[in-house]
């Protein structure tokens, strides 16, 4: 079995920063393009950053300059720094990963976890 994590949500204030980590563990045989989604309510899920094996990274319009992706690759982790926090990027923040197991080549995906941006 194949496992995705997230840690890191919670409450914080209009400019305020958060800082999300997901962990993958399981019997995986390679870790390929990682990346954090996130859904709001009454609206589509919608991609917010990806980041490949080899660091090559993508974001939306709407995080640009604000949100940074990483990886560890030792520790099967994907991270998604959060500064100058707004209102509108509440929503739950869910992690993604394409990889290879002994299942086969599959997208996982986490839990999700709640990022709420309010005085």
């Amino acid at each position: 079995q194949v496992h995705l994590v997230e840690s890191g949500g919670g409450l914080v204030q209009p400019g305020g920063s958060l800082r999300l980590s997901c962990v993958a563990s399981g019997s995986i045989f390679s870790i390929y393009t990682m990346g954090w989604y996130r859904q709001a309510p009454g609206k589509q899920r919608e991609l917010v950053a990806t980041i490949t094996s080899f660091r090559r990274t993508n974001y939306a319009d709407s995080v640009k300059g604000r949100f940074t992706i990483s990886r560890d690759n030792a520790k099967n982790t994907v991270y998604l720094q959060m500064n100058s926090l707004k209102p509108e990027d509440t929503a739950v923040y869910y992690c993604n990963a394409h990889m290879r197991s002994v299942s086969g080549e599959y997208d996982y995906w986490g839990q999700g976890t709640q990022v709420t941006v309010s005085s």
